[in-house]
């Protein structure tokens, strides 16, 4: 994928993977060979991280038994187009998710912006970095932390694990849709064109739409309705006080 006004359509013999058994982090990995002049649509997947990701100064959990996996895209939209990815990054892993869990299984939904939850409880994070390159490119990293065998102690949002819900899947199984349901959604995606469809899949999945929620920001909590997202992807809410006010960025709880 490179830079233009969409490409068509691509398959999943577009990406290639490597599968280490340990490294710091999947993300980590994909930078450092994106730094190295790596062209880009690069699956890294590790059985263990020793680093992990960390978000707003939260270290991921990386146990044994997960699956830690990180796509590497290198110039893959227009930049005015790169704030929808993370909602096309979330539609691919829902798919996934909901493809290995058992008939009867609860609810997979989408929590805002890319967390997959099943029952309410978190399973799956998606972390996204990017830097510029010194050749002039710019490395954008998709990060898929899923809770297959096991869940952390202690979190923030109340968590849950595949095999907590009744799925037997292996991270292996579990990576071999992830692939397939990446390259399907950014096909449709489409380099950033395709955000109209992508938007309603995951308007389409999304848990909490109309309910009351409160989002906590850097220096404020605010709450309200939920009241869905933007074209640009901005969660909406609603605070009784006139138009709804978009947020970028934030944490969200339900209730």
């Amino acid at each position: 994928m490179t830079r233009g006004q969409g490409s068509g359509r691509i398959s999943a013999s577009d990406f290639r993977h490597v599968a280490l058994e340990e490294t710091v982090s999947t993300n980590s990995e994909c930078l450092k060979r994106a730094r190295e002049g790596d062209p880009g649509n690069l699956w890294i997947t590790a059985t263990r991280q020793t680093g992990g990701g960390r978000r707003r100064g939260r270290a991921w959990f990386s146990e044994p038994g997960n699956l830690y996996a990180s796509l590497l895209l290198v110039d893959p939209a227009p930049v005015e187009r790169l704030h929808s990815l993370p909602l096309a990054a979330a539609v691919a892993a829902h798919r996934a998710v909901r493809r290995v869990m058992p008939p009867g299984a609860p609810e997979v939904a989408i929590k805002w912006p890319n967390d997959i939850l099943i029952d309410g409880r978190k399973a799956c994070g998606i972390l996204l970095e990017g830097e510029a390159l010194l050749d002039g490119r710019h490395a954008l990293v998709v990060g898929c932390g899923v809770n297959v065998a096991a869940a952390p102690e202690e979190a923030l949002y109340p968590v849950t694990s595949l095999r907590r819900q009744g799925s037997t899947v292996s991270p292996v199984e579990l990576f071999a849709h992830l692939f397939a349901e990446m390259a399907e959604t950014l096909s449709v995606w489409d380099q950033g064109a395709g955000i109209a469809s992508i938007i309603d899949q995951w308007r389409a999945a999304a848990k909490g739409i109309g309910e009351p929620i409160t989002v906590n920001l850097p220096d404020r909590s605010l709450s309200g309705r939920f009241a869905g997202i933007d074209k640009e992807g901005r969660l909406l809410l609603d605070t009784g006080t006139g138009a709804s006010q978009a947020i970028a960025a934030g944490d969200v709880f339900f209730g």
